[in-house]
């Protein structure tokens, strides 16, 4: 089991996905809580969790809450996709082996190409070890689908609630970011 769970927490992710199946739906800027430990091959050399690691965690997160905000069910009827196509993350206290966290998910809006979300993960002290954004995409055969069909599926409206100045303003920035790498 832990080779197979060493790669991408598969197991993790199916009873993730097993336990939500019960939990009451929610609205697409809900936010979903969930919680998980940090296994011995979660570490880095260090002996905390693995700065990627993280991010394959946050996996664990954002599924069950696309599950239970019904996109999923959105994505299989019109054979789309979810795809990351940024992230920012700060780290702030380490998670040791065995530590239990509380993982909370949440979707914060939309553009015209690209879903927002947030996520961080807090210790049993109240303490936040890390926080994430993520820009994601939706993806249909020709490309990058309009989050406002994504929305119209689900009925809610197509204009999106207005993203946080922190967020906007990280938007801002990365469209100066040169594109390919060293172009510039």
């Amino acid at each position: 089991m832990r080779q197979f769970d060493s790669m991408y927490p598969f197991i993790r992710m199916f009873y993730g996905l097993w336990k939500t199946r019960r939990m009451p739906p929610l609205a697409p800027l809900d936010t979903h809580v969930s919680y998980h430990t940090c296994l011995p091959w979660d570490l880095d050399l260090w002996y905390e969790l693995n700065n990627g690691r993280t991010l394959t965690l946050y996996d664990l997160g954002r599924i069950p809450l696309a599950q239970r905000a019904g996109i999923v069910p959105a994505l299989r009827k019109n054979r789309w996709g979810l795809t990351i196509a940024g992230v920012s993350v700060r780290y702030r206290k380490r998670i040791r082996m065995m530590e239990r966290i509380e993982m909370r998910s949440r979707m914060l809006g939309w553009d015209d190409r690209f879903v927002y979300l947030e996520q961080s993960m807090w210790k049993k002290d109240g303490t936040c070890a890390n926080h994430a954004l993520f820009r994601s995409a939706i993806t249909g055969k020709d490309g990058i689908v309009s989050p406002a069909l994504m929305a119209a599926e689900l009925n809610i409206p197509q204009q999106s609630p207005d993203l946080p100045d922190w967020v906007q303003r990280w938007i801002d920035a990365d469209a100066t970011r040169p594109w390919p790498p060293g172009s510039a």
